[in-house]
């Protein structure tokens, strides 16, 4: 394989990685919050299937997904629906953040073992969807390599975008205690994590436009290098911003960030 294309799988896959951790740490700290009202023994069991439950449905989505990938239209829902967790996610955090939290909670704590278990798993299903669609994004514009296809898709985008998930979920498992405080002491980097998500979910919409079937802009300018360099620069950019506008808060130990993982 060309060093070329290496450098670009390798770029993509580090940046997966860093917005891989950022969500799964608030994935983990949602988590923590939904079964911290179980006795330990219980919280750790209803977690250990939950996340048992996200791993068998992250690689069965991801092998469905490969053969539609191509598909215009799965493309545009993608797209709609990354802009729509993304907006959705912003504007609560700025807006709703502190509405009707101890009703929630309240809630929460009549659900008995197997209802706790039952909504985690509807949970990492959700964070699931989004971080294949993340993943799949930024993964469709990179060059094809001579490895042989999986599903419907090149092999190499295949492991880029199956390793961007395991990732995600040995972060969620091991590392979650670490970004749940970085996001406690850079609370800004959450939400640019969630802009990171609405700007990839544009990448996808450029995708679907530029795709052969719509053509409302050109293939070429979508597979572009300049494209390429104006996404990867505001993506950079709203890393940035998200690290150096936020001010640092010192970060104090809770039951939420002794995550039971």
């Amino acid at each position: 394989m060309d060093f070329s294309i290496l450098m670009e799988y390798g770029w993509v896959l580090l940046l997966l990685i860093g917005l891989e951790g950022l969500l799964a740490a608030d994935n983990a700290l949602v988590l923590a919050i939904m079964v911290k009202h179980l006795p330990e023994a219980e919280r750790r069991k209803a977690l250990f299937y939950g996340l048992a439950g996200a791993f068998v449905f992250r690689f069965a989505s991801l092998f469905i997904i490969s053969f539609l990938v191509d598909v215009w239209q799965v493309q545009a829902i993608g797209a709609l629906y990354l802009l729509f967790i993304a907006i959705n996610h912003i504007v609560r955090k700025l807006y709703f953040s502190n509405k009707g939290d101890d009703k929630e909670k309240k809630e929460k704590k009549k659900a008995g073992f197997w209802g706790t278990v039952f909504k985690v798993e509807l949970a990492d299903i959700a964070f699931a969807v989004d971080s294949i669609l993340a993943a799949v994004a930024l993964a469709m514009t990179l060059p094809n390599t001579n490895l042989p296809e999986i599903g419907g898709m090149d092999g190499g985008k295949f492991l880029v975008i199956f390793a961007g998930g395991l990732i995600g979920l040995i972060i969620m498992r091991f590392a979650a205690n670490f970004f749940v405080k970085l996001l406690h002491s850079k609370p800004g980097l959450e939400i640019a994590a969630f802009a990171i998500v609405g700007w990839v979910g544009v990448k996808l919409a450029v995708l679907t436009l530029g795709h052969p079937d719509v053509g409302v802009i050109s293939y070429e300018f979508a597979h572009s290098t300049q494209w390429k360099l104006i996404f990867y620069s505001v993506l950079i950019a709203i890393a940035a911003a998200g690290w150096f506008l936020t001010k640092e808060k010192k970060v104090e130990e809770s039951e939420e960030e002794n995550l039971p993982l």
